[in-house]
């Protein structure tokens, strides 16, 4: 399968944009069974130019989605795995002295890739986990007092083991808040299963995954993102949405701004998936338990309600317009 170069126009979908979308989708399919929403949410999530973190248990084939996405989107692909010793330097780079030179010179770390894969991000401690806080929002670097732009696109994913699991530290607010989208995979259905049992190995697959895309194309399709219409009907319901999260009891602190604009662009990306060019209440409603699972928790005390409990519950009690 060559690689699809795409050309697209200023506003609008076009065919060749839902055809690429469409190998995309198919590509990965064939890798990782019986996950399409997980897929199409995680291609959601890097089309609106976030970062995903996905929280399973081992064995559900997390990295091999990272992996995946990085493959058939033609993107450099370093992956880091966290540990309790891992140092901020190990991720960022380090500078190291030069005796013919008489200076120091800067060795980028793997975080100078366009898709870095934290995987099981939760195993280091705060100190490293917060030295992606910059990389993920600014999209640069600064090390030795030098700031250092990051490759273009730049794409976290990270993977995240339930916190009941021995030697896990939970993530800061402030980093949870940095990823676009939480997902989970979750146990395949039978029939996967069988397929996953029955065929080769998914690490002979991946192999043989050429790519769909090149970063150009990838580029052009996030470019078209904010072109896709949002009505004022639209936003009305988002903001309704927002505006509950923040009156309603039950939750400790409502959806914030930034909250805000990432459903919004989760969902225009949705849209582009759906080959349309207007945003529906049934896109802000397919992407916003991915968006904002890990921005809401209940009250203390209160545990009648999970955070997946919460968005169920927002989704009941804010009709569309």
């Amino acid at each position: 399968m060559s690689a699809f170069r795409l050309t697209i126009p200023e506003r609008g979908a076009t065919a060749a944009t839902h055809e690429a979308l469409s190998r995309v989708i198919a590509a990965a399919g064939e890798v990782i069974l019986g996950k399409g929403y997980a897929i199409r949410l995680a291609l959601a999530c890097l089309l609106a130019r976030g970062h995903l973190l996905i929280e399973d248990v081992p064995g559900v084939g997390k990295t091999t989605l990272a992996q995946v996405l990085a493959r058939v989107l033609g993107l450099e692909f370093q992956r880091v795995q966290f540990t309790s010793d891992l140092l901020p330097a190990d991720i960022l780079g380090v500078s190291v002295y030069d005796r013919e030179s008489g200076r120091f010179d800067f060795r980028p770390g793997p975080i100078f890739s366009q898709v870095l894969l934290a995987d099981e991000i939760n195993r280091a401690t705060p100190k490293t986990q917060s030295a992606l806080l910059e990389a993920m929002e600014e999209r640069q670097v600064t090390q030795d007092g030098e700031t250092r732009a990051l490759p273009h696109p730049f794409f976290v994913i990270a993977t995240q083991n339930p916190l009941r699991q021995v030697g896990t530290f939970a993530l800061p607010e402030s980093q949870l808040d940095r990823f676009t989208m939480r997902i989970s995979l979750g146990y395949p259905d039978a029939r996967a299963e069988r397929a996953l049992l029955t065929g080769r190995d998914r690490r002979d697959l991946l192999v043989d995954l050429a790519p769909v895309l090149d970063p150009a194309s990838l580029g052009a399709l996030q470019a078209q993102v904010p072109t896709v219409r949002v009505a004022d009907a639209l936003l009305d319901y988002l903001q309704a949405l927002i505006a509950h999260t923040r009156s309603a009891p039950g939750y400790q602190s409502g959806l914030s701004p930034r909250a805000g604009l990432a459903v919004l662009r989760a969902a225009q990306a949705w849209a582009l998936l759906e080959d349309r060019t207007h945003v529906l209440p049934e896109d802000v409603q397919a992407v916003l338990p991915a968006v904002v699972n890990h921005r809401l928790l209940p009250v203390s005390g209160d545990g009648e309600h999970s955070p997946a409990g919460l968005v169920d519950e927002l989704l009941r009690e804010v009709p569309i317009p």
